[in-house]
């Protein structure tokens, strides 16, 4: 989303939250982005164990995507009222399966989410990487949770990886840069000792921010352009023209694989900072 959003001017917590524009980029591919179901799946559950089950709990789930997932945490946490927040009409047309029983979904820009005082937790999962600036960011977060509140963040943090550097290099060349009109995508995510200097000064009592490295064995080494096409190159795929599209892929293809060892299974390391904190 890389976009950075004054909040919003005060309002009822209780009141329903006003639409929320939708900016580029790019909407979602659901069956590409779950043929690692499990895999994306683990750092959702740590995440969530991070977090403090209370009665009668007003949840926010940003970056919710189908769903799925966001009705785990509802029944876990036996929320009172959980509003799942996503901008992808794709991820979004599955999530009527997942709602009722106090559980809702509606689409929004999470760059632009504002909301004071209105939540016992925020929670974010591998979603708010798209979003830029992330000091006004989390203070706006902040904003949103109840004097007892709770904020649950994880963000990948593999953008020093072949995987992710190969996808930055490749929109770099001149047939790809000119037709981005110049675009390069930004990693806005900080070192984790930033965020837990960030949480203090936004007044929470206590915190738990940790970098973690999940290992994931892939049948092969090609199987790490089908995990990046679920996320990364997304962002590449929807700003490219249709016909540059496959040459990009397999420019992407040319590059990366010649970095990677030729084992099967093959093992993909892969970061990400998870951070739980409460007042």
């Amino acid at each position: 989303m890389d976009r950075g959003h004054r909040p919003s001017p005060p309002r009822n917590p209780r009141a329903p939250h006003p639409p929320m524009t939708r900016s580029p980029p790019p909407d979602w591919n659901p069956e590409q982005y779950g043929r690692f179901h499990a895999e994306r799946a683990r750092p959702f559950f740590d995440l969530l164990d991070l977090v403090q089950p209370r009665p009668d709990m007003r949840v926010v789930d940003l970056g919710c995507g189908t769903g799925e997932l966001t009705r785990v945490m509802h029944e876990r946490l036996a929320a009172r009222e959980t509003l799942g927040i996503d901008a992808s009409p794709a991820m979004l047309a599955k999530s009527a399966a997942f709602a009722g029983d106090g559980l809702r979904f509606e689409p929004g820009d999470i760059a632009a989410f504002s909301a004071d005082g209105a939540y016992d937790l925020v929670f974010s999962n591998a979603a708010i990487q798209w979003v830029s600036d992330h000091e006004p960011l989390f203070a706006r977060l902040a904003a949103a949770l109840t004097p007892t509140g709770q904020l649950a963040v994880q963000m990948p943090a593999n953008n020093d990886h072949p995987s992710h550097l190969t996808a930055f290099a490749v929109a770099a060349e001149p047939t790809f840069r000119d037709a981005l009109g110049g675009y390069a995508r930004q990693w806005p995510v900080l070192a984790p000792d930033a965020y837990a200097t960030l949480l203090h000064r936004l007044g929470f009592a206590r915190q738990h921010v940790r970098l973690q490295v999940y290992g994931h064995e892939l049948a092969s080494r090609e199987a790490v352009i089908e995990w990046v096409r679920g996320s990364l190159l997304t962002d590449y795929e929807k700003r490219l023209p249709a016909e540059l599209w496959p040459e990009f892929l397999d420019r992407y293809r040319e590059c990366l694989l010649p970095q990677l060892d030729d084992t099967r299974p093959f093992f993909y390391p892969f970061k990400r900072v998870l951070l739980w904190a409460a007042r």
